[in-house]
This record gives structure tokens, C-alpha cells and sequence, in this order.
């Protein structure tokens, strides 16, 4: 898939070789339209060098459904790890065969009046029409008094932290307690760590209810494909954390309480850092009992959906929380007499596209778009979160969305090639 070719007008550009761009470049094909995808880095590098040892996926293989390419492995109902997605996903764009440009990266794109202007580390191409598939997730965000930590503690972001043994000797502070937070102190906690977690708002999600696992009741209700419009809180969607659990040993919940039982040491959400000290609010109750309101929710809708259907399956007794934090102010942490060999940043992440010069952003520099188009003719994004659904920005709902943006850029290439003609005829018979 490397090399690079001297041409340099393209129809279709796509920037990201990921699953999103990926799927819009097999969606035009079967439309009888050859993009060309350029990808920064390699196919599957995300998924290969920005995610821990032990990472799999949170989502049963089963809902793995790239266009015309769904898991057919011989474990539908377990959860990848890291090897095999990365496998998955290479083996996704062999069935593609596009023509995608391997460690060619954009570096800024522009509106040049007909079409676009792509500058690239190759070189410069024209674009009729241009679909950004980066994702939305590309700078890591930390605590702003982060430099404060002392010298001697080590500094990662979720993306760079890899199992316990790369780490130095000592405690461990986790900051945040998303998915990638949970999932990175248990990990530490699981490997005999003394972990400190710094408790966000994020919510947890059951891993299976009454018979099956939760992904698979939430599918059948519709959720993954129920559109933004449908929200009921769609601005503010697209910006929430994730339910946080795990496909780990088979897959399975994931209860800070019990945690905390077990010696996991729990933290309200950080508030200040100064050189001997690490503070944190008085909030770890209310963010506990948050994310059991979500998770208790979630089981809730579930009883009602089956009762509404009729469905036989087993009942399961209402969750009762094992742990409640102690009286009192939370001390903190001190650095002097409690040195931290680590800090683990997993306090989300921001979106960069600095490098697209084209008006299309809201006000947070968020793209402003209509499923994915934006006002600028020919300039589209796939595989944000809640691009349209919840499903967007994963396995199971991308194809979705690319057969939505390879429908529209066909549509705007035959109008284009239709009015051309015309011109061309009225040309003719003019002279």
C-alpha cells in the first residue's frame, strides 16, 4: 500500500486510514469512484501503539461490522484484544484494495474556489472533494497544574502507558476514571500496584443483565442507530465520557467499590497540585453514586424493553453498592512522605484540526456539520462521536454513515459530470 504516484488531481481524498476512512473508501468504490486515502502513520497503528498491553475491545466481536466485512472469528460473543483488532482491521483494508498512502501526512488543507488544496509531506494535491476521517480524538488534555508534579515522577498519557512493569518501583496515581482510567488502574491493580484513582463524573455500564450481555440488549433497543436529533440531550452528547467496563478475562464489570474493598485507593476529582501535595475535592461520594444512577438506568430501561416485548429471561436483584467512602475531608497525597512513582494522565482528549483552513468550525473548534457534511462543498467528516449515532465512531455504525457520504459525493461527481457535458454539447452546436 505505499508508494506514491505523480499524479496530483484527485476526485476523492480521504485523510485517515482508519476504520472510518477506510469505509468510505469501499463505499465510493462500490460506487464506481477511486479515492485515494492518505494515512499519517500506518493501517492499524492507533489500535497497535496508542493502547496498553491488555487493551481489548469493551464491545462483544460480534458487533464488529465494517462494510461487507463483519467478525467471522470462532469467539462471536468475546472481546478482542489488541493483536487481533489491529489484525481485523489490516485484513479490512486488503478486502478494500484502495489505494491508501501509507506515512504521507496532510499539513494543511484549503479551499482554493472549485475544489481543494492539500499539502502534504509528498507533496501538493488537488481535491474535488475531501472526507476527514482523523477521528476526534488527537491531543491529550492534563490537569493544568500538571508541570507542578516533581520531576522524579514519571508522566504518561493514557496513550503512552503500555503494562506495570514499564513503569518505576511506587504508587501509581490514575487520573480519571473513563474507560481508559478504569481500565488502566485495574490493570496496575490486577499486576499486585498500590493505585491511587482520582474519581471523575464518569458513568459504568453493566456488563450483562438478566441473560445477556448488555451490548446485546442496548443493540436490540436501538441505540447504537438512534440519530442525534433523537437525543435527548443532543448538544451536549457528543461530548460525554464513556460508560466505563471491560471485555477483560471474558469480559465483565468493573466496580470501583470493590475496588476500594480490595485496597484500591479512591480520590474525589483532582483539584490542585502544588510540589508537595496533591489535593483532591470532596466529590468522590456524589461521582460513585452518579455513575450507579447511570448504571442502574441502564438496567431499568432494559427491564422495561423486555417487559414491553414479552421476552422471557431471568430476573436479577437490584444492585446494592458494597462500599461508601469515610467521613471526612480526603488528606491528599503527600509527595514527601508518599512519592509517586507515576502519573497516568486518562483525563481525555481534544480535537486538532488546525491544520484544515476552511470555515467550517463552531465555536469550541468543533466541525459544524450535517451528518457529516459541512457548508463547504466537497468537504466532509466521518468517524466523529455521534456523527450521527451513537454507533459512529465505532465498528458497528461507521459503515453507516460512509454509505450516507459515498450516496452524496456520487451524487454532487454526476451532477458535476452531467453539467459538464452540457457545456460542452452548447459549446459544440454553438460553434
Amino acid at each position: 500500500m505505499n508508494g506514491y504516484s505523480q499524479a496530483r488531481h484527485h476526485s476523492v481524498v480521504v485523510v485517515g486510514g482508519g476504520q472510518a476512512g477506510l469505509s468510505v473508501a469501499h463505499a465510493l468504490q462500490k460506487r464506481g469512484v477511486t479515492p485515494v486515502v492518505l494515512e499519517k502513520n500506518r493501517v492499524g497503528y492507533a489500535w497497535d501503539q496508542q493502547r496498553w498491553d491488555s487493551f481489548c475491545l469493551v464491545t462483544p466481536n460480534w458487533q464488529c461490522r465494517l462494510p461487507d466485512f463483519p467478525y467471522d472469528g470462532p469467539d462471536p460473543d468475546g472481546f478482542m484484544v489488541k493483536s487481533e483488532i489491529v489484525a481485523y482491521l489490516q485484513s479490512f483494508a486488503a478486502f478494500v484494495g484502495a489505494d491508501v498512502r501509507e506515512g504521507v501526512s496532510v499539513e494543511r488543507l484549503v479551499h482554493n474556489g472549485t475544489g481543494y488544496r492539500l499539502f502534504t509531506t509528498e507533496g501538493e494535491i488537488l481535491a474535488d472533494h475531501v472526507v476527514v476521517a482523523t477521528g476526534g480524538y488527537h491531543a491529550p488534555r492534563r490537569h493544568l497544574e500538571s508541570p507542578r508534579i516533581p520531576s522524579s515522577t514519571l508522566q504518561l498519557d493514557a496513550r503512552e502507558y503500555r503494562c506495570s512493569a514499564s513503569l518505576p518501583e511506587g504508587p501509581v496515581l490514575v487520573v480519571g476514571s473513563g474507560q481508559s482510567g478504569a481500565q488502566i488502574a485495574e490493570d496496575l491493580f490486577l499486576e499486585g500496584r498500590e493505585v491511587h484513582l482520582s474519581v471523575g463524573s464518569a458513568p459504568r455500564s453493566p456488563r450483562r443483565y438478566r441473560g445477556k450481555d448488555t451490548v446485546d440488549w442496548l443493540d436490540r433497543m436501538g441505540y447504537y442507530s438512534m440519530p442525534i436529533g433523537q437525543h435527548p440531550d443532543p448538544r451536549a452528547v457528543r461530548t460525554k465520557t464513556n460508560h466505563y467496563l471491560t471485555g477483560r478475562d471474558g469480559g465483565r464489570e468493573i466496580d470501583l467499590r470493590t475496588r476500594a474493598l480490595e485496597g484500591m485507593h479512591l480520590h474525589g476529582r483532582l483539584r490542585s497540585i502544588t510540589a508537595d501535595q496533591i489535593r483532591f475535592g470532596d466529590d468522590l461520594a456524589t461521582n460513585l453514586d452518579q455513575a450507579d444512577a447511570v448504571y442502574c438506568r441502564i438496567r431499568t430501561s432494559i427491564d422495561n424493553w423486555i417487559a414491553k416485548e414479552g421476552i422471557e429471561a431471568p430476573e436479577e436483584a437490584a444492585y446494592s453498592p458494597c462500599w461508601q467512602p469515610g467521613p471526612g475531608e480526603d488528606p491528599g497525597l503527600d509527595l514527601r512522605s508518599q512519592p509517586l512513582a507515576a502519573v497516568i494522565w486518562c483525563t481525555g482528549y481534544s480535537s486538532d484540526f488546525h491544520w484544515i483552513d476552511v470555515p467550517v468550525f463552531d465555536g469550541s473548534g468543533h466541525p459544524a456539520h450535517d451528518r457529516g457534511m459541512t457548508q463547504s462543498p466537497g468537504l466532509y467528516f466521518l468517524g466523529l462521536p455521534w456523527l450521527h449515532t451513537w454507533g459512529s465512531a465505532r465498528f458497528c455504525g461507521v459503515a453507516d454513515d460512509a454509505e450516507h457520504l459515498a450516496s452524496m459525493i456520487t451524487l454532487r461527481l454526476q451532477r458535476r459530470d452531467a453539467s459538464q457535458e452540457r457545456l460542452e454539447c452548447t459549446a459544440l452546436l454553438g460553434s
